[in-house]
């Protein structure tokens, strides 16, 4: 498989995985700053972010999208970093986010 069809892989598999207080993928909700998938050995960094630094998921939410792009074929190792610069606000929500949250 090539980089950018395991790289569509990893972003279908982010859109799966959804905040616990928000019903909206964190990929939708633009969690997700930065995708890489990086060859030969197909290892994934994820660069991502939360809502806020006190949010609930701080904890869970990075180790379930380590465990769930580790289950995609072809992938090796997997690297998540949570990142507070720049800081996430609603403007990075994607246009279908907001439709699903009432506020288009």
């Amino acid at each position: 498989m090539n980089e950018e069809a395991l790289k569509q892989k990893v972003i279908d598999c982010l859109q799966t995985i959804y905040d616990p207080e928000i019903p909206v993928s964190i990929y939708e909700l633009g969690l997700i700053y930065e995708t890489t998938v990086m060859p030969p050995l197909n290892n994934v960094q994820v660069v991502m972010t939360l809502t806020a630094p006190g949010c609930p998921a701080a904890q869970s939410l990075p180790v379930e999208v380590e465990q769930k792009i580790k289950q995609i074929e072809g992938v090796n190792e997997v690297h998540v970093s949570v990142v507070w610069d720049p800081p996430w606000d609603r403007d990075m929500m994607s246009e279908t986010a907001k439709l699903e949250l009432g506020m288009l």
